[in-house]
């Protein structure tokens, strides 16, 4: 075996140190004496331009949302109170559904992402200062053009607040509507066991003023025309039933099919029928109970389901029957139904149905009447 030996210089332990003459030292640092340490000073981030504190954006605790906005409304660049206004937007913005943020940017002409965004940049003194030595053509401004800067940036940048007044109604409704006053002090103490006389009472003015909401807007709402004029709600899509549920939660109502079912059962259980999760599509139920169509409120997928025995019994009345697999795959189209009103051959491309092979795997089974069977299942099942 070979050896490979190499001779390296011996190496001088103080190399590894910076050291200095003390001669040397006296010379540069007249006070001292000896250098015996030095010390390793992380340069990182280091600049010429002087750095500015941060402080919080909520800066307005005990100042009301609506008063704040209101208060830009009419021309406030305050920065406390922007800032302020900023801060709640942006806890709003990480909670916001897709259904309301786009409620929002179809009001303001901008996302609320990048109204967040525009405004925090504009509260940014380093930004600020940048601005104003753009401006000025000095590295140095002045204190009073910094200001002005400042003033201007906040004042562009809150413009689609200030100069929009069903906006600004928009988000105090929008926030309003994810409030939820926690109190974690108290314990509750059933107090009574027996029947709520006031309880009734909040639940009736509830369903008359759910009827009163459907003859006042029975011309303008899509779902209301047509359950309105169609006992049964042939034509009735999904997009109809989403819109009504969206109008509804809105302020001053703030209704959701939960609410609403809950109110029917506390007039009478007797004739509430299904129980668990309430869907969009139980809307439809409520809507025709509440207009006298039905004596009964049942929920919709209920329904669904009953029409869809209802339906299989009459297919092998007439002879028609379904494989075990045919079967299964019309259990999925049946629940897509409750959940959706219709069916069309692209919903078969999406969950859960491709999970079990899709528009294919129909194809395959049913062939060419596919498209009719949707088609014949949605009139026998939807509405």
């Amino acid at each position: 075996m070979t050896t490979l030996r190499r001779d390296w210089p011996p190496i001088n332990p103080r190399s590894l140190v910076r050291v200095i003459d003390n001669n040397d030292l006296r010379a540069v640092t007249p006070g001292a004496k000896v250098k015996d340490r030095f010390m390793i000073v992380d340069a990182v981030g280091v600049t010429d331009a002087g750095m500015h504190d941060t402080v919080p954006l909520e800066r307005n605790k005990g100042v009301s949302f609506d008063r704040l906005l209101n208060q830009i409304g009419l021309g406030s660049t305050e920065e406390a109170v922007v800032s302020s206004v900023v801060s709640r937007l942006a806890r709003l913005n990480r909670r916001i559904t897709a259904e309301d943020r786009a409620a929002v940017e179809k009001v303001a002409g901008i996302g609320l992402d990048d109204l967040v965004r525009q405004i925090t940049d504009a509260l940014d003194p380093d930004r600020q200062h940048t601005e104003a030595a753009a401006e000025t053509g000095t590295d140095d401004p002045t204190p009073e053009h910094v200001k002005t800067t400042a003033e201007r940036m906040i004042a562009e940048a809150v413009q689609p607040i200030a100069g929009n007044a069903q906006l600004r109604e928009k988000l105090i409704d929008i926030r309003r509507s994810y409030e939820q006053v926690m109190d974690t002090g108290s314990k509750d103490k059933v107090i009574s066991g027996e029947y709520s006389k006031d309880a009734a009472d909040r639940a009736r003015a509830q369903t008359q003023s759910f009827r009163q909401f459907i003859e006042d807007h029975k011309d303008e709402i899509t779902a209301l025309q047509v359950l309105y004029s169609q006992p049964r709600g042939g034509g009735l899509a999904y997009t109809d039933i989403k819109e009504l549920a969206q109008t509804i939660k809105q302020p001053p109502h703030r209704w959701t099919p939960e609410a609403l079912w809950q109110a029917y059962e506390t007039l009478d259980a007797s004739k509430v029928k299904g129980s668990g999760h309430r869907v969009n599509t139980d809307l439809v139920s409520l809507v025709r109970h509440t207009l006298g169509h039905t004596n009964e409120l049942v929920a919709y997928p209920d329904l669904v389901d009953e029409r869809f025995e209802f339906w299989l019994h009459q297919q092998q009345t007439l002879g028609r029957h379904f494989t075990d697999d045919q079967t299964a795959y019309l259990h999925l189209i049946k629940e897509h139904i409750a959940a959706s009103l219709t069916v069309a051959p692209a919903d078969l491309q999406n969950p859960p149905f491709s999970t079990y092979g899709g528009l294919g795997r129909a194809r395959q089974l049913f062939g060419n009447d596919l498209n009719p069977l949707l088609e014949e299942l949605t009139l026998a099942l939807a509405a």
